[in-house]
């Protein structure tokens, strides 16, 4: 068993002063997943005079924080402590969700990857996800979080979330369900995002199995994984988002991780 210590800061900083402020993250592991528990977690708002938090868990059962801060000056911090810990597994038992069957706008099947997914099965995965790992060349700032897995597949290239979408993408049009995973690897300063491909429950008709897999990395996953939200794909799971009053204000985000594994 390994246990995880998730430090994150996530500061806005803004030219003028703002109001409303409405900000939604999905930063926070849930409290189990499969052979993962999170043991504890924190998350204050720092450098504003007053805030109001709701916490619940969206359609996808991830946990989701929404903030309200009245008014922010010039900056405001959301500060994130999580411990949580998890075996060497890579599999675990989800629901039966039909969502997961289905392609979205991001992860539609072009011709290529229709052609591809053609004859591929449930015993394909490595090979599917070898594909997926050669077939782009990971590079930052070439693609965002609006590209489709066909349009990172033309471009050749992109990063995790790209990646995940067009493993993403074959799965489904093969007939398999698969949901997008974003969380943390040990080792990896930003976050990340991977796939878990969901196969009939050997006892359970209304289970599945969820089997994880990294073509990111091409492997499977394990317990150097950290999951956070799960999802149809990367806008299910977002975890940044939100509004706020004040015409003409530029803002700039700034993340900063320490995860240690013990």
């Amino acid at each position: 068993m390994r246990t995880f210590v998730l430090g994150q800061r996530i500061r806005y900083r803004y030219s003028q002063p703002v109001t409303n402020l409405r900000q939604r993250l999905r930063v926070v592991p849930p409290a189990s997943h499969g052979p993962q528990r999170r043991r504890r977690w924190q998350l204050s708002v720092e450098g504003v005079l007053s805030s109001s938090t709701r916490t619940f868990l969206d359609r996808f059962g991830n946990v989701t924080v929404d903030v309200f801060v009245p008014q922010v000056d010039d900056e405001v911090e959301f500060v994130l402590d999580v411990e949580a810990c998890a075996d060497s597994s890579g599999c675990c038992e989800a629901d039966v969700d039909r969502r997961y069957l289905r392609p979205t706008r991001l992860t539609e099947a072009d011709e290529i990857i229709t052609e591809l997914a053609s004859g591929v099965s449930g015993s394909d995965l490595a090979s599917i996800c070898t594909w997926v790992h050669r077939s782009i060349d990971y590079e930052w700032g070439v693609t965002g979080v609006r590209t489709t897995a066909s349009e990172a597949l033309a471009g050749g290239r992109g990063v995790c979330q790209d990646y995940a979408h067009i493993m993403l993408a074959i799965c489904r049009a093969a007939g398999l369900g698969a949901r997008y995973v974003s969380g943390h690897l040990t080792g990896e300063g930003g976050s990340h995002a991977w796939v878990e491909v969901l196969h009939p429950h050997p006892d359970r008709q209304a289970a599945w199995i969820a089997e994880g897999w990294d073509p990111t990395h091409n492997r499977r996953t394990n317990a150097d994984y950290l999951v956070v939200a799960v999802g149809r794909d990367y806008a299910d799971v977002a975890p940044l988002s939100g509004t706020y009053d004040g015409k003409g204000v530029r803002n700039s985000l700034a993340v900063n991780k320490h995860l240690d594994q013990m």
